[in-house]
């Protein structure tokens, strides 16, 4: 099991994540531009009306000029995501990104890379710059890790950070649809995670979250 430092700690209705589970959920939505940390939460309700509560971060970041200083054709973001096991039952948390980056934006000029930063993310963090996320200098190293396995036990929780570079190809200009302001989110449907982030990325299978027996 790899094991990264973590806390452990919509347009579409998630399914919930047990065949005999409830089938109600409940979203909450936070409106962008609010005093919230989190732009949304999620909550999946078993039949016991126990929960997974995932709570998805807003962005933070800008663009990247690289160690001299010099305007560069790269930017990034960075997120972190919350996941809280209040069910009676373990869970088993997978998350694989795309070891590659891939095309996107208009004309597919701007490619896009997922991965993640393996520092410690803590709630006392909230406040800091980029969620107080270090190594920013190391950003445009694309071998950061993409994958990570976690188990959450009952009445647990576990924070970790998402990142994302983006590089524009020379000779295009930046779009305000190709980078910077971004929402992005993990949703669950079924054991199924799910990775959003409008306009570049609709629905990217990322990962499961499966109950332990």
């Amino acid at each position: 099991m790899l094991v990264f430092h973590a806390s452990c700690g919509g347009e579409n209705k998630p399914d919930v994540p047990q065949e005999n589970s409830n089938p109600e959920t409940k979203d909450i939505v936070t409106s962008p531009g609010s005093n919230e940390t989190y732009h949304t939460k999620y909550e999946y309700t078993d039949s016991d009306g126990k929960s997974i509560i995932i709570q998805n971060s807003f962005p933070r970041g800008g663009p990247y000029t690289g160690s001299t200083g010099k305007n560069s054709n790269y930017s990034f973001l960075i997120f972190f995501t919350r996941i809280i096991n209040e069910t009676a039952t373990p869970l088993e948390l997978t998350i694989n990104f795309p070891a590659d980056s891939f095309a996107t934006g208009e004309g597919g000029n701007v490619y896009l890379k997922l991965f993640l930063p393996p520092d410690t993310m803590t709630l006392d963090k909230e406040s800091l710059s980029y969620y107080g996320i270090t190594g920013l200098e190391s950003f445009l190293d694309f071998n950061k890790p993409t994958m990570f396995q976690r188990t959450i036990n009952p009445k647990e929780e576990c924070l970790f950070y998402i990142g994302s570079v983006f590089y524009q190809a020379r000779g295009t200009a930046w779009k305000d649809e190709s980078r910077g302001g971004n929402r992005a989110e993990l949703v669950l449907k079924g054991q199924d995670l799910f990775y959003r982030m409008i306009p570049q990325i609709d629905s990217l299978l990322c990962g499961h979250i499966i109950f332990k027996k």
